[in-house]
């Protein structure tokens, strides 16, 4: 093979997809370009069953309830709607307080597109607001009603998606 200056500017040809990607005989051929996609809720698809479906509703409502917290703990960073001013907390509320205003938003968008990660953010939203109100609640105050509510949304969630799972397995 001979080289020149030439020829390590010039364009290379461009090579079959099959010679790149592989064939199905070779074993290396990944044709389901699909499975790296969200979910996509069609009422009219075939395949799509009734459990996700729900699933699928389920995740655009907390959608909107995580849009709602994310925007209720910016005001309080921003200061709107009055009580106290967010530099008169304490460093472990300002924190907190800054954490989810950010992960709940994201998690909106993540829970409205139905995307995979969508549902990790939101569950370690949930998690962590959890975590807080049990271990460290002198920082939000440990509300009773908060750990239930958030407890009850992750184990109807889990449930979901595991009827949603059980539906769709071969």
């Amino acid at each position: 093979m001979k080289f020149s200056l030439a020829s390590l500017f010039a364009k290379p040809e461009p090579k079959p997809i099959d010679e790149v990607l592989g064939t199905p005989e070779d074993g290396f051929a990944d044709t389901d370009f699909q499975s790296l996609e969200p979910v996509h809720e069609h009422a009219g698809e075939d395949g799509v069953g009734l459990w996700t479906r729900r699933l699928v509703l389920f995740l655009r409502v907390m959608a909107g309830v995580s849009m709602f917290k994310g925007l209720y703990h910016w005001s309080d960073v921003c200061g709107i709607g009055g009580g106290e001013s967010f530099e008169n907390h304490s460093i472990a509320w300002q924190t907190a307080t800054v954490f989810f205003a950010v992960i709940d938003l994201v998690a909106a968008v993540g829970l409205w597109l139905a995307a995979a990660w969508g549902a990790v953010i939101w569950l370690t939203s949930v998690a962590s607001m959890l975590v807080l109100d049990v271990f460290f609640s002198q920082v939000f105050g440990g509300g009773f009603l908060t750990i239930l509510l958030e407890g009850g949304l992750l184990g109807f969630y889990l449930w979901l998606a595991l009827k949603s799972a059980q539906e769709q397995a071969p």
